[in-house]
């Protein structure tokens, strides 16, 4: 007996893509809207925060936020996702996806509206309420990757199961552009309400006091997408996959299908308790290592290395964006049209780079494959970085548009490419048993090299000097190619490649073992 004789599964695995399909993107997607918007809207508020809280007398400069603080500022959330990753993917096959789905949006909401409400005057009080608050809303986050990319894989049919799943994933590319326009279209009103000279001017009454409500309405705004979908989201049945794999339970498994999608579906429960048995292995055994071991390392070091690069592109293009020629020296600047320069051109590469390569892969996955997209996007991403480390000098001083457009491109292959598909892919190869955890594993190993990021490269684009932003692009550029050789790690699921395959080993070599075969 293969899954495919199973009735339950084989009814999801060919139903028709149907309006509820759509639904749960949308409401999946919006819970990566807003993770998105929640880790990126600080990279556009860092600078005004430095500039409220740490101006000292007479300075030569506008204030910021000390490097090794405005690293923890940055990471912390990071650490937090890491680590609800980890949690909430576990919980997520123990004791159900729907379950703990809707704990992930209560803990965004909670932890974006106290992060806007830091406590205190000092810049000591402040940044550690706001650490605090970010890195619980991390650790919601890091609930939302495992168990939205297991909840899609396991509703969506066989033939658009990766689009299904990249449109999921899109939505941050969506939660990255509103972060920027959000925080552009505030601090314009800001701006205009209360203008203020520039730094070289007058240094004191160049920083808006005013700007200390921008930032912290800018982050409270993270929990209104969260709040519109929690109705939704609890109003979702569990998975039939996980009720009839893991419950066991086929009749229910029926019923809850049948109740949100127009399919009919046979209950077999001795054929369900068959399959069971043949596949009832846990993600430490020696089987799993043999069936699914290559995978689970394939897929974590490339996530690994994909958010050493991508991170400390999104989290430091703001240091990057004077040399491409997109914002003024801050010395030209008050501290609210500081922030509308920089959010406007994160808005703008976000619009232009970022957003643009999420949808092309959800419309190319299917013919393509995600192997193909991987291995050209770390590739692509690796060349612009090169040539980027490079010619740094002279685009830099002599072709802000050639900077710009390269720049753009890096955003561009990475999503279209391996940000996207490695989402996709542990939600595709492993069993439902253990599909929540791998994926967990997969993503927080991607959290770790985000903190490379954060606490490592960052540090090279701080001063705004050419040799560290240099050595950057190379490290970046390297480790992309490494991504690109650890890529051939990981097996094509296109279709159902791979799951035919995985099926056909996990059922029938346990029947063949007992009627004598080896």
């Amino acid at each position: 007996m293969s899954s495919s004789n199973l009735a339950v599964l084989n009814a999801l695995d060919t139903a028709r893509t149907q309006w509820y399909h759509v639904t749960a993107i949308i409401i999946a997607g919006m819970g990566f809207f807003t993770d998105a918007y929640d880790l990126f809207c600080i990279s556009t508020v860092t600078k005004l925060i430095g500039r409220i809280y740490y101006t000292q007398e007479n300075p030569s400069k506008p204030g910021k936020i000390p490097d090794n603080i405005n690293n923890f500022v940055i990471g912390v959330a990071l650490v937090g996702t890491l680590s609800g990753q980890l949690v909430f993917g576990w919980l997520g096959d123990k004791l159900g996806r729907k379950r703990v789905y809707g704990v992930t949006l209560v803990m965004m909401c909670i932890c974006a509206i106290c992060s806007g409400l830091s406590f205190g005057r000092t810049p000591k009080s402040v940044i550690g309420t706001l650490c605090f608050f970010r890195f619980w809303l991390g650790f919601g986050i890091g609930g939302d990757y495992p168990l939205s990319a297991t909840i899609m894989s396991e509703y969506a049919n066989k033939r658009t199961r990766g689009a299904f799943i990249a449109a999921v994933f899109a939505m941050q590319g969506v939660g990255i552009v509103v972060a920027g326009m959000v925080t552009m279209t505030l601090s314009y009103i800001f701006l205009k309400c209360y203008p203020a000279p520039a730094f070289k001017d007058d240094w004191r009454n160049s920083t808006q006091q005013e700007g200390d409500f921008l930032w912290r309405i800018v982050l409270m705004l993270g929990a209104l997408p969260a709040i519109l979908t929690y109705y939704w989201r609890r109003k979702m049945p569990e998975t039939g996959r996980y009720t009839a794999l893991i419950e066991g339970n086929a009749k229910q498994a029926a019923l809850d299908m049948g109740r949100v999608l127009d399919i009919e579906v046979q209950i077999e429960q001795d054929k369900l308790s068959q399959f069971k048995s043949a596949n009832d292995y846990t993600l430490f055994s020696r089987e799993f290592f043999k069936r699914h071991g290559r995978h689970l390392i394939g897929t974590s070091t490339t996530w690994f290395l994909l958010d050493i690069a991508f991170y400390s592109q999104n989290l430091t293009q703001k240091d990057i964006f004077p040399a491409i020629g997109l914002t003024d020296p801050a010395v030209e600047l008050s501290a609210l049209k500081e922030v509308f320069q920089t959010s406007r051109a994160m808005f703008l590469i976000a619009l232009l780079g970022t957003f643009p390569g999420y949808w092309f892969t959800v419309f190319f996955i299917e013919r393509l494959g995600r192997f193909i997209i991987q291995l050209l996007g770390f590739f692509m991403m690796s060349i612009f970085m090169l040539i980027i480390g490079i010619k740094y000098d002279y685009l830099k001083h002599h072709n802000h548009i050639l900077f710009a457009v390269f720049y753009g491109l890096t955003f561009f292959f990475a999503n279209f490419g391996p940000n996207s598909t490695t989402f996709v892919l542990p939600a595709e190869l492993f069993p439902t048993r253990v599909r929540s955890t791998c994926h967990a594993i997969s993503a927080a190993s991607g959290k770790a090299g985000a903190m490379v990021g954060a606490f490592g490269v960052q540090k090279y684009t701080l001063s705004g000097e050419t040799g560290p932003i240099k050595r950057a692009m190379m490290i970046l550029a390297f480790t992309n190619m490494l991504g690109f050789f650890f890529t051939f790690l990981v097996s094509e699921t296109k279709g159902g490649r791979w799951r035919r395959y995985q099926v056909r080993m996990v059922v029938e070599r346990p029947m063949l073992r007992r009627s004598g075969w080896r």
